[in-house]
């Protein structure tokens, strides 16, 4: 008998937000941070009247996507990767930048690719404390070694919903080694209206040690077709585009991007549907003493400290009647919370109808 010998990797294996109950068959997900109101309508005309040829390969360097991306947001097309979801572009920058026992530095509770994709390539993974659930510059700057190749920050940041102001991220760049790359994730730019808030795609546009992750999974709807983009320098590109997969991002993919990237309208309504669903569902949930983030993306971490009931409970109780949102206790160890993704008006309703009458009885 042939014993083959393969690499184990000591990971923790990411487990998305579940999506079914067993013997349910309606249920209302919100546990994945996915859009509210589903995709924008031309890109539901496109999937109805595109001729769409599959039997031939997608264009392998997204011409057209990266083109209409330079074009909305006033940035290089030659400094734009597209990939298969944002994650398969931080998949590739710890491929092109870590060696075994390099470090990488994430803060405590941060989106869990960053980590995974560190320790696949063998590099170590140091978690830096955060302070009331927020990214902290002076435990990142403690924590930075002759090691350290990579800082991996979601601004705002999942699980958490915190971010950094713009000079705050200005201040993390200018104090961190110049050989150190910082890497920003603006996943969940579209919904912050703070002031005192940029996206790392507007301050470092520019920068040859920063690289910026966008993803049309959050607020455009394209979750399932799986498309993101990068944005570095030059020379960061060109060398990701030697170990870039062929054809990683499918031709339905790269046209409903482009077709969603046309509607202004439907952003806007996703944006403020999003701001005043977020503050309905916060002054509900303050009445029993569950508080959150103030409203910064399209979820709420839930803090039942204070509250009578454990999280464990509420989610359970909740997951009996199909309604489903993310423990945050699994994988980012955060204890008594539940992540709450904002859903639709219905959806938003149901959850606010049932979870009175857990706490009203």
């Amino acid at each position: 008998m042939t014993n083959l010998k393969f690499k184990k990797i000591d990971v923790d294996v990411y487990e998305p937000g579940r999506s079914k109950v067993k013997r349910l068959k309606k249920i209302i997900k919100l546990s994945a941070n996915e859009s509210a109101l589903g995709v924008s309508p031309k890109v539901k005309k496109l999937l109805s009247k595109k001729k769409l040829n599959f039997s031939r390969y997608p264009d392998g360097k997204s011409k057209k996507l990266r083109r209409a991306l330079a074009k909305k947001f006033n940035c290089d097309f030659k400094k734009i990767i597209c990939g298969a979801g944002s994650d398969e572009i931080i998949q590739m920058l710890c491929q092109l930048f870590l060696r075994p026992k390099d470090e990488v530095i994430v803060s405590q509770y941060s989106f869990l690719m960053y980590r995974i994709y560190s320790k696949i390539v063998g590099a170590k993974v140091i978690f830096s404390k955060e302070k009331n659930f927020k990214f902290s510059i002076n435990e990142v700057l403690k924590n930075v070694t002759k090691k350290t190749r990579i800082v991996f920050l979601a601004n705002p940041n999942n699980p958490t919903g915190t971010y950094l102001t713009k000079s705050e991220l200005i201040d993390l760049r200018n104090r961190l080694k110049k050989d150190i790359l910082l890497v920003v994730d603006d996943a969940y730019f579209e919904y912050m209206k703070n002031s005192d808030y940029k996206s790392g795609l507007d301050l470092f546009k520019n920068k040859k040690n920063v690289f910026i992750l966008r993803t049309f999974s959050k607020i455009y709807g394209l979750a399932s077709l799986r498309v993101g983009w990068g944005y570095g320098s030059k020379e960061i590109i060109k060398a990701l585009n030697v170990i870039k997969p062929p054809f990683n991002v499918n031709e339905l993919a790269q046209l409903a991007a482009i077709e969603s990237l046309k509607d202004k309208k439907f952003l806007l309504r996703s944006i403020k549907h999003n701001f005043l669903e977020a503050l309905r569902i916060k002054k509900f949930l303050n009445n029993y003493q569950i508080y959150s983030n103030e409203v910064s993306a399209n979820f709420l971490l839930l803090d039942f400290s204070k509250c009578k009931f454990k999280a464990k409970y509420f989610y359970k109780k909740l997951k009996e009647k199909g309604v489903i949102l993310r423990s945050m206790e699994q994988g980012y160890k955060i204890k008594d919370t539940l992540r709450l993704t904002i859903g639709s008006k219905i959806e938003n309703a149901n959850f606010i109808k049932l979870a009175e009458k857990i706490f009203d009885k």
